[in-house]
């Protein structure tokens, strides 16, 4: 599975806030937050905290779809 975090990052500029804001108000780490602009994998507590933080819903905050790769392992390696 894929994911991406546009949807936070869209959430802090209508909020008009700085990555550095949105980490002193949830208190993730540094290395959280990189991971989230990488579009890394993080903790559930993470996206907790974040949702907490801004008074929303997790899917405000990051979207998961499949990725090519496992599509293919799903549907046995080959396309038709």
């Amino acid at each position: 599975m894929a994911r991406s975090y546009n949807r936070l990052w869209h959430l802090l500029i209508d909020k008009n806030m700085t990555k550095g804001d949105l980490r002193r108000a949830s208190g993730i780490t540094t290395n959280a937050l990189a991971k989230l602009g990488r579009n890394e994998s993080v903790p559930i507590h993470t996206l907790e905290s974040l949702c907490t933080a801004l008074g929303c819903r997790i899917e405000d905050v990051v979207e998961v779809f499949p990725d090519e790769k496992s599509n293919k392992a799903e549907s046995g390696g080959e396309e038709n």
